[in-house]
């Protein structure tokens, strides 16, 4: 869908997007702070965000209940929510663009004048301890934790999590609420049809109740390697493994780009050089490898289910393939094809307002950061055999990764899966 976007910077200190979708018959709005787990006042109270967050839409200034908001809010079909994350809370909304206006002020009550009370407050720690209690039975997700901690990240597994939330108070959630809700720390992003309606907009952004505060800073920990390390579960009849790379920093717009064509190469479809080859030869169910960037750092990531017994043989696939890539086998033909691939996703990634709006949110609200659509196809074709080689290296001479795995196995099948990447780290000339 064709946009346009513009960064407004307001008087009381927030900053944000608007992105004008000209016929759009939805509005999609979403508000950040830097107020997630990381910024909870201390480690023994870490969830406290987190189940801030659940009561997001419950009592505020103008409706005495959860269920009194929720039917105001809902009552034309709109949709609203909120996620924590690490670093983040957000509050999201979609609605039909007859009541954008009501919307928008409906997510600024909510935003700024909760009525947090013990009631709610009790409910929602129920309801947040179901849902770690749930990640327990998800090997992927007790996976990454542990390897976060493992590179010296100071996070919590969901286990330690789980033993915060009977320690939260309400003082602590008005408290994490008064010190990182502020309109300095604010960012969003509004898009829909915006032709007539800015000044309104920003009028009402600029009512937002807040103090003005600060911008939170981001945690930076200094990361490390770490032994291969199995999370003992005796329920786990296969090996759920996590591999990571890290590099002490950020990636440029054009290493994201080759680090996602090289992905693509390696386990994009069930013809890649790792997935589609372990599923050829029955090794594993899914093999999937991904980038991203932090603040500071980047990450290399590969990770799948594979059985204990075949696990030897999918490792050295592993293994195999990443040597060759480090040493420039990679065809012409493969990188046409992931480029082709990658602009057909792109092409398809934006056919909704929502979709549109998402595609900004990630990078803006980690670092401000705006991301041009429109020269993404661009991005994609410059991608070159030469860059991905070099940008693959540089995670390689970096020479800081862990591998851990969830598994009912014992440390020794960990060490010699591992032993079976260490080539990987010969010096590539």
């Amino acid at each position: 869908m064709h946009h346009t976007i513009e960064e407004v910077k307001l008087k009381n200190g927030a900053r944000g997007l608007l992105i004008n979708v000209p016929g759009a018959t939805v509005m999609s709005m979403q508000f950040q702070f830097r107020a997630g787990n990381r910024y909870a006042k201390s480690k023994d109270i870490e969830q406290v965000a987190h189940i801030m967050e659940h009561m997001a839409f419950g009592a505020n200034a103008r409706f005495r209940s959860e269920h009194a908001f929720e039917s105001e809010f809902t009552k034309n079909g709109a949709y609203h929510n909120a996620y924590t994350s690490d670093l983040s809370m957000v509050y999201e909304a979609d609605c039909a663009d007859f009541e954008w206006d009501r919307i928008l002020e409906l997510q600024k009550l909510s935003i700024c004048q909760p009525r947090f009370n013990q009631k709610e407050l009790d409910a929602e720690k129920g309801n947040v301890r179901s849902e770690l209690t749930s990640y327990l039975n998800d090997h992927h997700r007790i996976l990454w934790p542990r390897v976060q901690q493992l590179l010296g990240e100071d996070v919590l597994t969901y286990r330690q999590a789980l033993a915060t939330i009977s320690n939260v108070t309400l003082s602590d959630i008005k408290n994490h609420h008064k010190l990182t809700h502020t309109t300095d720390n604010m960012r969003f992003v509004i898009a829909g049809k915006l032709r007539g309606r800015k000044s309104e907009i920003l009028r009402q952004l600029e009512t937002f109740e807040l103090p003005r505060g600060e911008r939170f800073a981001v945690p930076h920990d200094e990361l490390s390697g770490a032994a291969p390390t199995v999370i003992r579960r005796k329920d786990a009849t296969n090996l759920t493994f996590g591999f990571t790379l890290s590099l002490p920093r950020k990636l440029d717009n054009e290493e994201l780009d080759a680090m996602q064509t090289l992905n693509h190469i390696l386990t994009g479809t069930t013809h890649s050089r790792i997935f589609g080859k372990a599923r050829a030869k029955g090794l594993a169910y899914s093999v999937g490898s991904y980038t991203g960037c932090g603040f500071y750092d980047s990450a290399w990531d590969l990770s799948g289910q594979v059985n204990h017994e075949t696990a030897p043989q999918l490792f050295d696939i592993i293994a195999r393939e990443l040597k060759a890539v480090l040493d420039g086998k990679i065809t012409d033909e493969e990188i046409e094809a992931a480029k082709s691939f990658t602009l057909g996703r792109y092409q398809m990634g934006a056919q909704t307002v929502s979709q549109i709006a998402g595609f900004y949110t990630h990078r803006y609200f980690a670092d401000d950061y705006i991301y041009d659509y429109s020269k993404v196809p661009d991005s994609i074709r410059k991608v070159s055999r030469d860059k991905i080689i070099s940008t693959a290296k540089s995670f390689i001479d970096a020479n800081t990764w862990v591998l851990a795995a969830v598994s009912n196995g014992d440390r020794e099948e960990l060490i010699d899966l591992s032993e079976r990447l260490t080539s990987i780290f010969d010096r590539v000339e």
